[in-house]
């Protein structure tokens, strides 16, 4: 019996390391976990107001930590989720023609690709925002839930030239690297928070191609105006990175329109400052799902999501974050039907069109649909 119990302490000790060994090489030899600052690049970090002790911080002193107790909540809570976190049937998607995209040259429009991807075109620019367009925001198939949709509104080898690529952050479901990978070549420029510039560049984007910027910065591109404004969140992609790159969110401007893209955020006092500093917008995509009371830091919920709709004194929203991915433990439908709700009693202008659809901002007949009460 001894010798019985010796040899099972053996194998599962021999098991234990091998896990531990290959997830090990995963995380080393992997790409996809994408590259690390410069000893250059940290110095120049240093100079931000947002970097203390070599990380990105929050404004204000919010915790981001979790108990031992909340982590193991939080993981029984996704093993134990409720069946309807994931339509009972896949989404259906509207296509789009390549060829319609390369040779629009009308008034500002976008495509939502689901969660808080988008084709921009405005100014006649195309412009990527937050392109998670792969099955599945994990660094291995194996470790995320898939895509709701069994297509994207357009295939990443049909997507034509792109003239900007803007990124909020460095999760998994904002900056994927086989996106990256099949978008590189036939993208003119990355635009970026600081620090996210090593994972381009790991992976194959030139430098010359990448402006990272600190929150309050802006860069022109003809006569687009881009702002990186702030966010409450942080960042990462494996074990030893996080914080290690800075989030954000977007002010677009165009001579004639003012548009916010949020990225991924808390509630928090940083919206009526970007609201008092650009005015009214015309437009802005504010995250709505993925929360939970355990990480209300860091993810809004759809009441507070509406909210932020007058902190920034905003003439119409889109709620994003949602109708793609599993990666929370309401029901797929809660986030679009809670802000919808409070919207309404805050007389906040709303729209949530189908994936892939085609919404043209100056039309004025843009109307709220429910369209995901059919799946």
């Amino acid at each position: 019996m001894y010798n019985f119990f010796k040899r099972m302490l053996i194998s599962i000790g021999i098991i234990i390391a091998l896990i531990v060994i290959v997830g090990t090489l995963f995380i080393n030899l992997s790409p996809q976990f994408g590259g690390k600052a410069s000893p250059r690049q940290e110095e120049e970090y240093a100079k931000s107001a947002n970097y203390k002790e070599r990380k990105f911080i929050n404004l204000g002193n919010i915790n981001m930590s979790m108990s031992a107790k909340d982590m193991l909540k939080a993981i029984v809570g996704m093993i134990k989720a409720p069946s309807n976190t994931s339509p009972n049937e896949p989404i259906a998607v509207q296509q789009i023609d390549s060829t319609e995209i390369a040779n629009y040259a009308s008034d500002t429009r976008f495509v939502w690709f689901g969660h808080s991807a988008f084709l921009l075109q405005i100014a006649g620019k195309n412009i990527l925002i937050d392109p998670m367009l792969s099955e599945v925001p994990a660094p291995h198939p194996w470790l995320g839930g898939k895509r709701f949709s069994r297509k994207l509104p357009i295939s990443l080898e049909k997507t034509p030239q792109i003239d900007a690529i803007i990124i909020s952050h460095d999760h998994y479901d904002h900056l994927d690297y086989t996106s990256i990978i099949a978008l590189k070549d036939k993208t003119t420029h990355f635009y970026v928070p600081l620090g996210l510039s090593s994972h381009l560049i790991s992976w194959g984007v030139k430098e010359e191609q990448i402006t990272e910027l600190d929150w309050w910065q802006k860069v022109n591109i003809e006569t687009l105006t881009f702002t990186c404004t702030p966010a409450q969140h942080f960042s990462g992609r494996g074990l030893t990175d996080r914080d290690k790159t800075l989030w954000c969110s977007w002010v677009i401007q165009s001579p004639t329109e003012n548009i916010f893209f949020s990225g991924d955020s808390g509630y928090g006092s940083h919206f009526k400052e970007i609201g008092k500093r650009f005015g009214s917008f015309d437009f802005a995509m504010i995250e709505c799902g993925q929360y939970n009371e355990l990480w209300s830091e860091i993810h809004m919920f759809p009441e507070e999501t509406a909210q932020v709709a007058l902190d920034l004194n905003a003439k119409l929203i889109m709620p994003i974050h949602w109708g793609a991915f599993k990666l929370a433990q309401h029901a797929w439908t809660d986030p679009i039907e809670r802000v919808i709700k409070k919207a309404k009693e805050l007389n906040v202008a709303l729209i949530s069109p189908r994936i892939g659809e085609e919404t043209v901002l100056s039309d004025n007949h843009i109307t709220q649909q429910s369209w995901w009460k059919n799946n």
